[in-house]
């Protein structure tokens, strides 16, 4: 559901990326194509090297005709949206140059760049988790509540959140996790659309003003027609990072670029194993019927697949399987299990590596007036109010005893 949720939003802001990470400059027209008329005033970076400025537009190209690659250039200033993103924009950019100056391979480099990302996140994502592994181990006290006061809303939700309280339990605590993640994927989806196209990286090649264009050398340098950073990942068959992987094509009306992605399809198995992995097992109707529909969800990431990037979707498959692997250590296998009637031995009476604590009351704290009455008391009373009182017996005979 996150992952559908953050590409429909993904592809709502594709027209306005450029401005995000990058803008494009303008192919120096003809004079011939061209009338005379003022040149674009070219603005200069902090260390004086010279971009041209991105109004006025650039000309779109012929029909059937490849757009040419465009170099980095800084944003303008006065927009919010580039001020924004841009840090984060050269931040990640920066690392996918050094991982792959050090693998040699762009395919590499994205999946040890998302590793670091998703590493540094692990106490944010664990405490997501945690959240709603405990959420889900109040659903019974919940239901509980709402039986009890069917039909008052404001009641239920009053009660709802003073059992939140009372067990220390955040409901919006899993949201920071998923903002985060939805905040990276938009300069991801920059940095491989767009930086590896790029025949000159130079401009985002800069830290605090320095430049570092020494981390790598273009492939062909001076030719506008060739990405500086090689796309190619050879180990996938020679897969273009940068642009759409489609498999299989299947061309409709409405859609002629549709078609079926390998890299999307495995995204899209791993995001069901993650939300069979979130579910708890249970036997409530209502639950089971809100489950079928959290897993069609994932599903849509396949139509994604001939609209995205190759390597977004390689990013989105490791990330995947790192939370695979620490939803695993936390919450255990969930309701992945049985799968098509397979139940294996391994998933048995399986225990988390790093459970999550089940709720223990605390101890009931003694009021400041029976403190005070129990110092007020001396030894001998204390004492003898631990003693129990005989208890008095009427006379009894033998005669009116049942035999």
């Amino acid at each position: 559901m996150l992952l559908l949720a953050s590409l429909t939003l993904l592809l709502t802001l594709a027209s306005a990326l450029p401005a995000v990470a990058v803008d494009e400059p303008p192919q120096a027209p003809s004079p011939a194509a061209t009338p005379a008329g003022p040149a674009a005033t070219p603005y200069a970076w902090p260390d004086g090297e010279p971009c041209p400025h991105p109004n006025p537009l650039p000309t779109p190209p012929a029909p059937g005709a490849t757009p040419r690659p465009l170099p980095l250039c800084p944003a303008p200033a006065g927009d919010p949206l580039p001020w924004l993103f841009n840090p984060l924009f050269q931040t990640l950019f920066l690392g996918l140059v050094v991982f792959y100056r050090l693998a040699g391979d762009i395919g590499i480099a994205i999946i040890l760049l998302t590793l670091v990302i998703k590493t540094i996140l692990i106490p944010l994502f664990r405490r997501q988790i945690v959240s709603q592994r405990r959420m889900q181990l109040l659903q019974p006290e919940i239901r509980a509540i709402q039986q009890k006061f069917k039909g008052n809303r404001a009641k239920v939700s009053e009660e709802t959140m003073r059992l939140y309280r009372e067990r220390g339990i955040n409901p919006a605590a899993g949201c920071l996790p998923a903002v985060l993640q939805l905040f990276l994927l938009i300069p991801i989806y920059s940095v491989i659309s767009q930086g590896l196209g790029a025949p000159d990286i130079s401009s985002a090649l800069q830290f605090l003003g320095q430049p570092l264009t020494d981390l790598v050398q273009c492939q062909a340098p001076g030719d506008p027609g060739v990405p500086c950073i090689d796309p190619t990942v050879s180990w996938l068959g020679n897969l273009d990072a940068h642009v759409p992987e489609v498999l299989v094509p299947l061309p409709l009306p409405f859609f002629p670029q549709f078609g079926i992605s390998s890299l999307a399809l495995v995204a899209a198995v791993l995001q069901l194993i993650q939300t069979r992995m979130m579910m708890p097992n249970t036997n409530d109707p209502q639950a089971r019927a809100q489950q079928r529909i959290f897993l069609i969800l994932p599903l849509f990431s396949i139509i994604y697949g001939a609209i995205l990037p190759a390597g977004l979707f390689l990013y989105w498959i490791v990330f995947t399987g790192y939370s695979i692997v620490q939803q695993y250590f936390i919450a255990g296998w969930g309701s992945l299990f049985p799968l098509f009637g397979w139940h294996p031995a391994f998933a048995r009476n399986h225990s988390p590596r790093f459970p999550v604590p089940q709720y223990t009351p605390p101890p009931q704290a003694e009021s400041g007036e029976s403190r005070k009455d129990e110092a007020r008391r001396s030894p001998t009373d204390r004492a003898a109010g631990t003693i129990r009182p005989a208890r008095s017996r009427g006379r009894t005979s033998r005669r009116g005893r049942r035999r």
